[in-house]
């Protein structure tokens, strides 16, 4: 499958100053700019700043960001799904996940993380794929934000449906874990019927659940 990356880009005004959304973004031009130390959600920053590089210079791989004059404040993530997870296993070259999506503290509560998916959508090649993403409790900033596990799932699901994601059931084990554990999705309007089945098929692996 030809992977085809449309740069699109986008000015936010925030009290804190002019934000640069855009991407995707090449490597060489992730790795010029500076990666600002509060990125600190999944890694040490200098290896998460690595890792974004990486995954910029996969085929599939997308990275879309937040800049602050040469900063990196903002970034969301598409890769194809951890080879360990089920959605790895239909083998779908059209199915990515939405891996990662981030925003230092200074600059939340200014709507930016809906604004990256947004400019993520601008890309027309997006019609081609069925875009996932898994949202675990553990994973969310409850200390950061002082949320409530039911208010944090309520902002990233509206987050997520300004870039179009919808709530999706599914039998998966760590997702049903937890009631506010959740996936959700975006089909691209070009994907073929039989890949939509594929996805209902990686959806529910328990036949009872039918």
């Amino acid at each position: 499958m030809k992977h085809t990356k449309i740069y699109n880009a986008k000015t936010m005004n925030t009290p804190k100053g002019k934000l640069i959304l855009e991407g995707p973004i090449k490597p060489t031009t992730l790795a010029s700019y500076e990666f600002h130390e509060d990125l600190t959600a999944f890694r040490p920053p200098a290896e998460q700043h690595k890792a974004l590089i990486e995954i910029a210079g996969l085929p599939e791989g997308r990275i879309i960001i937040a800049r602050y004059h040469n900063t990196i404040v903002g970034y969301v993530t598409y890769v194809y799904p951890d080879p360990l997870e089920r959605w790895s296993q239909g083998n779908m070259e059209n199915l990515i996940e939405l891996g990662a999506i981030e925003i230092i503290p200074e600059f939340r509560n200014y709507k930016i993380g809906k604004n990256l998916l947004k400019v993520s959508m601008m890309d027309d090649a997006m019609e081609d794929f069925i875009i996932i993403t898994t949202e675990y409790y553990w994973h969310w900033d409850l200390k950061g934000t002082g949320l409530s596990v039911w208010d944090y799932r309520k902002v990233m699901e509206k987050m997520m449906n300004a870039g179009g994601l919808e709530w999706y059931a599914t039998d998966d084990p760590e997702i049903s874990s937890h009631p506010a554990n959740c996936l959700m999705a975006r089909i691209g309007s070009r994907v073929d019927h039989e890949s939509i089945q594929k996805f209902d098929q990686l959806r529910f692996q328990n036949r009872f659940m039918y």
